[in-house]
Protein backbone atom coordinates (compact mmCIF):
# COMPACT_ATOMS: atom_id res chain seq x y z
CA UNK A 1 0.00 0.00 0.00
CA UNK A 2 1.24 3.60 -1.06
CA UNK A 3 -0.38 6.36 1.14
CA UNK A 4 -0.81 9.32 -0.78
CA UNK A 5 1.92 11.28 0.87
CA UNK A 6 4.40 9.13 -0.18
CA UNK A 7 4.90 7.05 2.75
CA UNK A 8 5.12 3.45 2.83
CA UNK A 9 2.99 1.90 5.19
CA UNK A 10 4.31 -1.43 6.18
CA UNK A 11 7.74 -0.75 4.71
CA UNK A 12 10.46 1.03 6.35
CA UNK A 13 13.21 1.96 4.03
CA UNK A 14 15.46 3.20 6.99
CA UNK A 15 16.06 1.74 9.99
CA UNK A 16 13.09 2.02 12.22
CA UNK A 17 13.03 2.10 16.08
CA UNK A 18 10.31 0.55 18.44
CA UNK A 19 9.06 3.66 19.40
CA UNK A 20 8.46 4.63 16.05
CA UNK A 21 5.79 3.27 15.36
CA UNK A 22 3.02 2.44 17.72
CA UNK A 23 -0.61 0.80 17.06
CA UNK A 24 -2.87 0.73 14.23
CA UNK A 25 -0.62 2.52 11.46
CA UNK A 26 -0.08 5.27 13.44
CA UNK A 27 3.34 7.08 13.29
CA UNK A 28 4.28 9.27 16.15
CA UNK A 29 6.48 12.37 15.39
CA UNK A 30 7.68 12.99 18.58
CA UNK A 31 8.48 10.78 22.00
CA UNK A 32 5.94 13.32 24.02
CA UNK A 33 2.82 11.90 21.22
CA UNK A 34 3.68 7.98 21.78
CA UNK A 35 4.19 8.95 25.62
CA UNK A 36 0.45 10.22 25.08
CA UNK A 37 -0.86 7.50 23.48
CA UNK A 38 0.59 4.88 25.90
CA UNK A 39 -0.94 6.76 28.83
CA UNK A 40 -3.96 6.13 27.15
CA UNK A 41 -3.62 3.24 26.43
CA UNK A 42 -2.85 2.00 30.56
CA UNK A 43 -5.88 4.45 31.33
CA UNK A 44 -8.18 2.07 29.85
CA UNK A 45 -6.48 -1.34 31.04
CA UNK A 46 -5.61 -2.63 27.23
CA UNK A 47 -2.20 -4.80 27.52
CA UNK A 48 0.95 -3.27 26.73
CA UNK A 49 3.93 -4.39 24.42
CA UNK A 50 4.80 -7.79 24.10
CA UNK A 51 5.01 -10.26 21.55
CA UNK A 52 0.84 -11.07 21.31
CA UNK A 53 -0.54 -8.25 23.30
CA UNK A 54 -3.50 -6.23 21.39
CA UNK A 55 -1.09 -3.13 21.12
CA UNK A 56 0.17 -3.80 17.04
CA UNK A 57 4.26 -3.46 16.81
CA UNK A 58 6.57 -3.75 13.78
CA UNK A 59 10.27 -3.35 13.69
CA UNK A 60 12.00 -3.13 10.35
CA UNK A 61 15.61 -2.75 9.78
CA UNK A 62 17.95 -3.96 7.19
CA UNK A 63 20.53 -6.05 8.21
CA UNK A 64 23.88 -4.60 6.34
CA UNK A 65 23.89 -1.49 4.36
CA UNK A 66 22.53 -1.66 0.64
CA UNK A 67 25.51 -2.75 -1.93
CA UNK A 68 25.39 -3.52 -5.87
CA UNK A 69 26.32 -6.87 -5.04
CA UNK A 70 23.69 -9.79 -5.28
CA UNK A 71 22.17 -10.40 -1.96
CA UNK A 72 19.03 -13.63 -1.82
CA UNK A 73 17.25 -16.42 -0.73
CA UNK A 74 17.86 -15.68 3.22
CA UNK A 75 16.94 -18.58 5.99
CA UNK A 76 16.54 -17.61 9.68
CA UNK A 77 16.52 -19.59 12.83
CA UNK A 78 16.70 -18.87 16.82
CA UNK A 79 19.31 -20.63 18.81
CA UNK A 80 18.41 -21.68 22.72
CA UNK A 81 19.71 -18.25 24.07
CA UNK A 82 17.32 -16.45 21.99
CA UNK A 83 19.92 -15.29 19.14
CA UNK A 84 18.29 -14.65 15.94
CA UNK A 85 20.79 -16.28 13.18
CA UNK A 86 20.34 -15.03 9.44
CA UNK A 87 21.85 -17.09 6.75
CA UNK A 88 21.86 -15.76 2.53
CA UNK A 89 24.04 -16.13 -0.23
CA UNK A 90 25.98 -13.32 -1.48
CA UNK A 91 28.07 -12.27 -4.79
CA UNK A 92 27.90 -10.96 -8.35
CA UNK A 93 25.63 -13.24 -9.70
CA UNK A 94 23.62 -16.92 -8.66
CA UNK A 95 25.04 -19.97 -10.44
CA UNK A 96 27.10 -18.60 -13.30
CA UNK A 97 29.13 -16.58 -10.46
CA UNK A 98 31.91 -18.17 -8.96
CA UNK A 99 32.69 -15.70 -6.44
CA UNK A 100 28.87 -16.78 -4.52
CA UNK A 101 28.99 -17.79 -0.80
CA UNK A 102 27.04 -18.12 1.96
CA UNK A 103 26.92 -15.16 4.67
CA UNK A 104 25.33 -14.81 7.58
CA UNK A 105 24.81 -12.28 10.87
CA UNK A 106 23.00 -12.58 14.49
CA UNK A 107 21.43 -10.59 16.23
CA UNK A 108 21.68 -11.39 20.63
CA UNK A 109 18.57 -10.71 22.75
CA UNK A 110 17.96 -6.92 23.19
CA UNK A 111 20.69 -5.69 20.85
CA UNK A 112 20.14 -2.82 18.93
CA UNK A 113 21.86 -4.19 15.90
CA UNK A 114 23.18 -7.25 13.74
CA UNK A 115 26.38 -8.12 14.33
CA UNK A 116 28.98 -7.78 11.44
CA UNK A 117 28.18 -10.37 8.50
CA UNK A 118 30.51 -13.28 8.14
CA UNK A 119 31.06 -15.89 5.38
CA UNK A 120 29.17 -18.89 7.03
CA UNK A 121 30.74 -20.91 3.95
CA UNK A 122 32.51 -20.74 0.62
CA UNK A 123 33.43 -23.47 -1.54
CA UNK A 124 36.30 -21.60 -3.14
CA UNK A 125 35.47 -21.30 -7.54
CA UNK A 126 31.90 -22.44 -7.32
CA UNK A 127 29.05 -20.83 -6.19
CA UNK A 128 26.85 -21.55 -2.98
CA UNK A 129 23.69 -21.38 -2.98
CA UNK A 130 20.22 -21.58 -1.50
CA UNK A 131 21.01 -22.01 2.34
CA UNK A 132 18.28 -23.38 4.57
CA UNK A 133 19.18 -24.01 8.41
CA UNK A 134 18.04 -25.69 11.37
CA UNK A 135 18.09 -26.23 14.97
CA UNK A 136 18.45 -30.31 16.04
CA UNK A 137 17.07 -30.86 19.63
CA UNK A 138 20.76 -30.79 21.06
CA UNK A 139 20.96 -26.97 19.78
CA UNK A 140 23.33 -27.08 17.02
CA UNK A 141 23.28 -25.54 13.80
CA UNK A 142 22.43 -27.39 10.49
CA UNK A 143 22.94 -25.56 7.33
CA UNK A 144 22.21 -27.74 4.06
CA UNK A 145 22.49 -25.60 0.55
CA UNK A 146 23.02 -26.11 -3.07
CA UNK A 147 27.06 -26.49 -4.27
CA UNK A 148 26.70 -25.50 -8.10
CA UNK A 149 29.23 -27.92 -9.97
CA UNK A 150 28.84 -26.71 -13.40
CA UNK A 151 27.24 -23.32 -13.12
CA UNK A 152 23.70 -24.58 -13.96
CA UNK A 153 20.84 -25.44 -11.16
CA UNK A 154 20.88 -28.94 -12.45
CA UNK A 155 24.84 -29.90 -11.63
CA UNK A 156 23.84 -28.98 -7.84
CA UNK A 157 25.34 -31.25 -5.40
CA UNK A 158 23.41 -30.88 -2.11
CA UNK A 159 25.43 -29.85 1.17
CA UNK A 160 24.73 -30.55 4.87
CA UNK A 161 27.13 -29.32 7.45
CA UNK A 162 26.05 -29.30 11.44
CA UNK A 163 28.06 -27.11 14.34
CA UNK A 164 27.89 -26.92 18.25
CA UNK A 165 30.07 -24.13 18.11
CA UNK A 166 27.87 -21.20 16.14
CA UNK A 167 26.65 -19.34 19.15
CA UNK A 168 29.90 -17.01 19.40
CA UNK A 169 30.47 -13.76 18.40
CA UNK A 170 32.33 -14.39 14.34
CA UNK A 171 32.31 -17.35 11.90
CA UNK A 172 30.84 -20.59 12.55
CA UNK A 173 33.18 -23.71 13.55
CA UNK A 174 31.99 -26.62 11.57
CA UNK A 175 31.64 -30.20 13.43
CA UNK A 176 31.23 -32.11 10.11
CA UNK A 177 30.17 -32.01 6.67
CA UNK A 178 28.69 -34.29 4.10
CA UNK A 179 26.81 -34.62 0.86
CA UNK A 180 22.98 -35.46 1.11
CA UNK A 181 23.27 -38.50 -1.35
CA UNK A 182 19.69 -38.70 -3.33
CA UNK A 183 19.25 -41.92 -5.50
CA UNK A 184 15.58 -41.74 -7.14
CA UNK A 185 14.37 -44.74 -8.04
CA UNK A 186 12.67 -46.51 -11.21
CA UNK A 187 9.34 -46.02 -9.00
CA UNK A 188 10.34 -42.01 -9.16
CA UNK A 189 10.94 -41.75 -12.39
CA UNK A 190 8.33 -43.38 -13.75
CA UNK A 191 5.63 -41.54 -11.60
CA UNK A 192 7.39 -38.19 -13.37
CA UNK A 193 7.01 -40.02 -16.86
CA UNK A 194 3.46 -40.88 -15.59
CA UNK A 195 2.61 -37.00 -15.70
CA UNK A 196 3.96 -36.38 -19.30
CA UNK A 197 0.52 -36.08 -20.78
CA UNK A 198 -0.65 -33.54 -18.95
CA UNK A 199 2.19 -31.53 -19.82
CA UNK A 200 2.12 -32.56 -23.30
CA UNK A 201 -1.67 -31.32 -22.72
CA UNK A 202 -0.73 -27.58 -20.92
CA UNK A 203 1.54 -27.24 -23.65
CA UNK A 204 -1.18 -27.19 -26.14
CA UNK A 205 -3.08 -25.17 -24.20
CA UNK A 206 -4.07 -21.63 -26.58
CA UNK A 207 -4.04 -19.25 -24.31
CA UNK A 208 -0.24 -20.06 -23.21
CA UNK A 209 2.66 -17.19 -24.37
CA UNK A 210 5.44 -18.23 -26.39
CA UNK A 211 7.38 -18.22 -23.10
CA UNK A 212 5.50 -20.34 -21.23
CA UNK A 213 5.04 -22.87 -24.11
CA UNK A 214 9.04 -23.15 -23.94
CA UNK A 215 9.10 -23.71 -20.63
CA UNK A 216 6.97 -26.52 -20.29
CA UNK A 217 8.58 -27.91 -23.51
CA UNK A 218 11.68 -27.89 -21.16
CA UNK A 219 9.95 -29.57 -18.61
CA UNK A 220 9.33 -31.98 -20.85
CA UNK A 221 12.97 -32.08 -22.14
CA UNK A 222 13.80 -32.55 -17.90
CA UNK A 223 11.84 -35.24 -17.78
CA UNK A 224 12.88 -37.37 -20.70
CA UNK A 225 16.81 -36.68 -19.98
CA UNK A 226 15.91 -38.20 -16.36
CA UNK A 227 14.92 -41.39 -17.56
CA UNK A 228 17.79 -41.82 -19.40
CA UNK A 229 20.53 -40.15 -17.04
CA UNK A 230 21.01 -41.45 -13.93
CA UNK A 231 23.37 -38.71 -12.80
CA UNK A 232 20.53 -35.49 -14.28
CA UNK A 233 18.05 -37.87 -11.69
CA UNK A 234 20.77 -37.60 -8.90
CA UNK A 235 22.29 -33.88 -9.22
CA UNK A 236 20.25 -30.71 -9.13
CA UNK A 237 18.14 -31.31 -6.23
CA UNK A 238 17.77 -27.64 -3.87
CA UNK A 239 16.63 -26.56 -1.08
CA UNK A 240 14.97 -23.01 0.36
CA UNK A 241 12.70 -23.22 3.02
CA UNK A 242 13.16 -25.04 6.74
CA UNK A 243 12.98 -28.33 7.18
CA UNK A 244 10.21 -29.66 9.14
CA UNK A 245 9.66 -32.62 11.61
CA UNK A 246 6.77 -35.23 11.96
CA UNK A 247 6.66 -37.88 14.24
CA UNK A 248 10.56 -38.06 14.80
CA UNK A 249 11.08 -38.20 11.45
CA UNK A 250 13.27 -34.98 9.47
CA UNK A 251 11.58 -33.73 6.13
CA UNK A 252 13.48 -31.62 4.13
CA UNK A 253 11.67 -30.35 1.27
CA UNK A 254 13.64 -29.96 -2.12
CA UNK A 255 13.49 -28.92 -5.78
CA UNK A 256 14.52 -29.67 -9.31
CA UNK A 257 14.61 -26.96 -11.90
CA UNK A 258 15.39 -29.19 -14.50
CA UNK A 259 12.06 -31.03 -13.80
CA UNK A 260 10.42 -28.29 -12.42
CA UNK A 261 9.04 -30.34 -9.79
CA UNK A 262 9.54 -31.10 -5.96
CA UNK A 263 10.13 -33.69 -3.83
CA UNK A 264 11.49 -34.16 0.00
CA UNK A 265 14.68 -35.59 1.24
CA UNK A 266 13.41 -38.09 4.22
CA UNK A 267 15.75 -39.02 7.47
CA UNK A 268 14.61 -41.12 10.45
CA UNK A 269 17.77 -40.45 12.13
CA UNK A 270 18.19 -36.78 12.72
CA UNK A 271 20.11 -36.77 9.54
CA UNK A 272 22.89 -39.35 9.50
CA UNK A 273 21.16 -40.43 6.55
CA UNK A 274 18.35 -39.59 3.87
CA UNK A 275 16.00 -41.15 1.53
CA UNK A 276 14.09 -39.46 -1.31
CA UNK A 277 10.30 -39.15 -1.25
CA UNK A 278 7.99 -40.29 -4.07
CA UNK A 279 8.24 -36.85 -6.40
CA UNK A 280 5.92 -34.10 -6.02
CA UNK A 281 4.14 -33.44 -9.34
CA UNK A 282 2.66 -30.87 -11.10
CA UNK A 283 3.02 -27.61 -13.95
CA UNK A 284 6.52 -26.32 -12.60
CA UNK A 285 5.94 -26.80 -8.98
CA UNK A 286 9.15 -25.37 -7.45
CA UNK A 287 10.86 -24.07 -3.70
CA UNK A 288 8.48 -26.25 -1.47
CA UNK A 289 7.38 -25.13 2.54
CA UNK A 290 5.88 -27.76 4.86
CA UNK A 291 3.13 -27.42 7.11
CA UNK A 292 1.99 -30.70 9.36
CA UNK A 293 -1.82 -30.35 10.54
CA UNK A 294 -3.05 -31.57 13.51
CA UNK A 295 -3.61 -34.98 12.32
CA UNK A 296 0.06 -35.71 10.74
CA UNK A 297 -1.01 -35.22 7.53
CA UNK A 298 1.80 -32.56 5.57
CA UNK A 299 0.44 -29.90 3.32
CA UNK A 300 3.80 -28.56 0.54
CA UNK A 301 3.06 -25.39 -0.69
CA UNK A 302 5.24 -24.69 -3.84
CA UNK A 303 6.26 -21.90 -6.26
CA UNK A 304 4.33 -21.45 -9.36
CA UNK A 305 7.13 -21.92 -12.56
CA UNK A 306 4.44 -23.56 -14.38
CA UNK A 307 1.67 -21.69 -16.91
CA UNK A 308 -1.85 -19.46 -15.74
CA UNK A 309 -3.29 -19.27 -13.54
CA UNK A 310 -0.41 -18.34 -11.21
CA UNK A 311 -0.93 -19.56 -7.93
CA UNK A 312 0.92 -20.69 -5.06
CA UNK A 313 0.63 -24.65 -5.90
CA UNK A 314 -0.16 -27.37 -3.18
CA UNK A 315 0.41 -31.11 -2.34
CA UNK A 316 -0.84 -33.09 0.09
CA UNK A 317 1.08 -36.69 2.18
CA UNK A 318 -0.66 -38.87 5.06
CA UNK A 319 2.16 -40.72 5.24
CA UNK A 320 4.65 -38.61 6.90
CA UNK A 321 6.24 -36.96 3.52
CA UNK A 322 6.60 -40.83 1.64
CA UNK A 323 4.12 -40.01 -1.44
CA UNK A 324 2.39 -37.09 -2.41
CA UNK A 325 -0.81 -35.93 -4.42
CA UNK A 326 -0.06 -33.94 -7.53
CA UNK A 327 0.19 -30.41 -6.96
CA UNK A 328 -2.76 -28.26 -7.42
CA UNK A 329 -3.59 -24.22 -7.44
CA UNK A 330 -4.14 -22.71 -4.35
CA UNK A 331 -6.21 -18.99 -3.51
CA UNK A 332 -2.93 -17.94 -2.98
CA UNK A 333 -1.14 -15.55 -5.63
CA UNK A 334 2.15 -16.73 -6.59
CA UNK A 335 4.06 -14.73 -9.43
CA UNK A 336 7.12 -17.25 -9.77
CA UNK A 337 8.66 -16.44 -6.66
CA UNK A 338 9.38 -18.12 -3.31
CA UNK A 339 6.85 -18.10 -0.26
CA UNK A 340 6.87 -19.83 3.12
CA UNK A 341 4.11 -21.03 5.21
CA UNK A 342 4.60 -21.85 8.96
CA UNK A 343 2.49 -23.55 11.81
CA UNK A 344 2.39 -21.24 14.69
CA UNK A 345 2.55 -22.33 18.26
CA UNK A 346 -1.07 -20.73 18.57
CA UNK A 347 -2.30 -23.65 15.49
CA UNK A 348 -2.31 -20.50 13.31
CA UNK A 349 -1.10 -21.03 10.00
CA UNK A 350 1.08 -17.86 8.35
CA UNK A 351 1.55 -17.09 4.91
CA UNK A 352 4.39 -15.15 3.64
CA UNK A 353 5.41 -14.00 0.28
CA UNK A 354 4.58 -12.13 -2.91
CA UNK A 355 1.24 -11.55 -3.14
CA UNK A 356 0.82 -11.34 -6.90
CA UNK A 357 0.20 -12.71 -10.07
CA UNK A 358 2.86 -10.68 -11.67
CA UNK A 359 6.32 -8.42 -10.07
CA UNK A 360 8.01 -8.74 -6.46
CA UNK A 361 6.64 -5.17 -5.25
CA UNK A 362 4.46 -6.65 -2.74
CA UNK A 363 5.61 -8.76 0.26
CA UNK A 364 2.24 -10.02 2.41
CA UNK A 365 1.89 -12.09 5.33
CA UNK A 366 -1.91 -14.17 5.88
CA UNK A 367 -3.21 -15.88 8.81
CA UNK A 368 -5.33 -19.06 8.59
CA UNK A 369 -7.52 -20.59 11.22
CA UNK A 370 -8.44 -23.66 9.40
CA UNK A 371 -4.99 -25.04 8.77
CA UNK A 372 -5.25 -23.19 5.41
CA UNK A 373 -7.94 -23.74 3.72
CA UNK A 374 -9.13 -19.60 4.07
CA UNK A 375 -6.85 -16.78 4.87
CA UNK A 376 -9.02 -14.38 6.21
CA UNK A 377 -6.31 -12.19 7.72
CA UNK A 378 -3.95 -10.45 5.34
CA UNK A 379 -1.23 -7.62 5.60
CA UNK A 380 1.29 -5.80 3.36
CA UNK A 381 4.62 -6.32 5.55
CA UNK A 382 6.42 -4.43 2.27
CA UNK A 383 5.42 -2.32 -0.96
CA UNK A 384 6.47 0.02 -3.55
CA UNK A 385 4.93 0.98 -7.10
CA UNK A 386 5.75 -1.59 -9.96
CA UNK A 387 8.86 -1.30 -10.98
CA UNK A 388 10.81 0.70 -7.89
CA UNK A 389 11.27 -2.04 -5.79
CA UNK A 390 11.14 -5.73 -5.12
CA UNK A 391 11.18 -7.73 -1.85
CA UNK A 392 11.25 -11.43 -1.92
CA UNK A 393 12.20 -15.07 -1.03
CA UNK A 394 11.00 -14.62 2.34
CA UNK A 395 11.95 -16.66 5.44
CA UNK A 396 9.85 -16.75 8.90
CA UNK A 397 10.03 -18.19 12.04
CA UNK A 398 8.20 -17.54 15.42
CA UNK A 399 10.49 -17.05 18.67
CA UNK A 400 10.36 -17.94 22.03
CA UNK A 401 8.88 -15.14 23.13
CA UNK A 402 5.97 -15.05 20.30
CA UNK A 403 7.33 -12.62 18.47
CA UNK A 404 7.35 -13.24 14.20
CA UNK A 405 10.43 -12.79 12.98
CA UNK A 406 10.94 -11.93 8.60
CA UNK A 407 13.97 -11.53 6.66
CA UNK A 408 13.69 -11.23 2.90
CA UNK A 409 15.66 -9.98 -0.26
CA UNK A 410 15.79 -6.21 -0.61
CA UNK A 411 16.26 -4.22 -3.94
CA UNK A 412 15.76 -0.58 -4.73
CA UNK A 413 17.59 1.52 -6.91
CA UNK A 414 20.15 -0.90 -8.03
CA UNK A 415 21.67 -1.94 -4.40
CA UNK A 416 20.45 -4.81 -2.39
CA UNK A 417 20.30 -5.97 1.38
CA UNK A 418 18.58 -8.54 3.06
CA UNK A 419 15.93 -7.23 5.46
CA UNK A 420 14.57 -7.45 8.77
CA UNK A 421 11.36 -7.14 10.20
CA UNK A 422 9.89 -8.54 14.16
CA UNK A 423 6.20 -7.66 14.71
CA UNK A 424 3.18 -9.40 16.66
CA UNK A 425 0.30 -10.81 15.34
CA UNK A 426 -2.14 -8.33 16.77
CA UNK A 427 0.29 -6.34 14.20
CA UNK A 428 -1.10 -8.52 11.33
CA UNK A 429 -4.36 -8.63 12.31
CA UNK A 430 -4.58 -4.54 13.14
CA UNK A 431 -5.99 -4.97 9.35
CA UNK A 432 -8.94 -5.76 9.60
CA UNK A 433 -10.08 -2.52 11.63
Amino acid sequence: MISGSGERWGYFPNDTAEGDRLGFGMKFSSMRGALLFLGLWIVLGLPAFGSDRLLPVLVSEPIFAPEARHNHASCMVEAPDGTVFVAWFNGSGERQANDVKLQASRRRPGARSWEPRFTLWDTPGFPDCNPSLHVDQQGRLWLFHAAILANTWESTLLQSRVSSRWRNRGPVRWDAMQPVLLAPGEDFLQSIQAYLPRLQEAQARPDLTAQQRKEVSEFIDGIHLGATNRLYSRLGWMPRAHLTTVAGRWMLPLYHDGYSISMVALSDDQGRSWRPSAPIVGLGNVQPSLTVRRDGSVVAWMRDNGPPPQRLLRAESWDRGETWTPAEDSEIPNPGSGAEVRVLRSGEWIFIGNDLESGRHSLAVWISHDEGFTWPIRRQLAGALPGQGSFSYPSLIETRDGWLHATWSEVLGGRETIRHARFNRAWVRSSEF
